[in-house]
């Protein structure tokens, strides 16, 4: 038989969270009052990170990532392509953000979510911008072969900061990419020589001598911001997104320089003292995201 206090306990319990169900707002209000989240962060920290690479064998590089329960699968094919006349000594890169309904109960089978190809789109924008990857390393031989990269990026939970997360695998994945042995066959066709190269083939002549990684340039990070009232909650989580409606997503490149600033939506009108206090807070993250990253880097390496 429970004890009154035990039983007063759980009855406290399912109060609280029938509060927090039905008043969702003023519930996280009486937080913000003490600085703190119903999870116990403080406003300005992110949720732990962590990153893996190499975790799709088949892919050319691949990562995955988790920002608390937000967990990104990031995956690169390439394949040889006739580059365009426009641009005969460059690759192109190709992305794609995908929500399948196992991510989250709200995206409905058969149905794909609206906000993945917003994604799309803004991850396409900030790779190109950042100018993080020089497309003319993707060429092969100048106006007949060149490397086409597809970016696939799969949403596999969706617990707030999907962009953010998202844009941290495709970092990871091309970071832990090596380019493919490429020959010229007998017909002067270029292809690409997958896994170790059979001894039939060793007197075709090799375009690249060595498997290869990008010499990646500035890597961009980003932090998205909920601005409610006169609080700023760095990196929230699916809730913190219904209830608050307002965000600021800041991205950075890994020396500090503003690469994009963008405020989908929301009432409240971000003021400059409030996006300078974005910026400093996305300033601690590309800190350290960009140490995870090392370290995800330096464990490969060794083992």
């Amino acid at each position: 038989m429970e004890s009154s206090e035990g039983t007063g306990g759980l009855s406290g319990e399912i109060e609280v969270e029938a509060y927090r169900r039905l008043f969702p707002l003023p519930f996280y209000e009486r937080h913000l009052l003490e600085s703190v989240r119903p999870d116990a962060r403080p406003l300005n920290r992110a949720r732990d990170t962590t990153i893996a690479l190499g975790p799709v064998a088949s892919a050319d590089g691949s990562a995955l990532v988790k920002i608390g329960d937000t967990t990104m699968l990031a995956a690169i094919k390439l394949e040889v392509m006739t580059p365009s006349t426009d641009a005969p000594d460059e690759g192109s890169l190709a992305i794609e953000f995908q929500m399948p309904p196992i991510c989250s109960p709200s995206v409905r089978p058969g149905r794909p979510a609206e906000v993945a190809s917003v994604i799309s789109k803004q991850l396409s924008d900030v790779m190109m911008s950042s100018e993080m990857i020089n497309l003319k390393e993707l060429s092969l031989i100048s106006g007949k072969a060149a490397w086409m990269a597809y970016l696939d990026i799969y949403c596999l939970s969706a617990d707030g900061c999907l962009f953010d997360a998202a844009l941290l695998s495709a970092i990871a994945a091309f970071s832990h990419l090596q380019i493919p042995l490429v020959s010229v066959n007998d017909d002067g066709r270029v292809i690409a020589v997958f896994g170790e190269l059979p001894e039939a083939k060793l007197k075709l002549e090799l375009v690249n001598k060595e498997k290869r990684k990008l010499s990646l340039g500035s890597k961009p990070f980003s932090l998205t911001c909920i601005l409610h009232e006169e609080y700023i909650l760095a990196d929230p989580n699916a809730e913190e997104e219904s209830i608050m409606d307002t965000f600021v997503t800041v991205v950075l490149d890994s020396l500090g320089q503003l690469v994009s600033i963008y405020k989908p939506g929301g009432a409240a009108l971000a003021n400059m003292s409030t996006i300078k206090a974005c910026i400093a807070l996305t300033k601690s993250r590309v800190k350290e995201l960009n140490n995870i990253l090392s370290e995800s880097l330096s464990e490969m390496e060794v083992d």
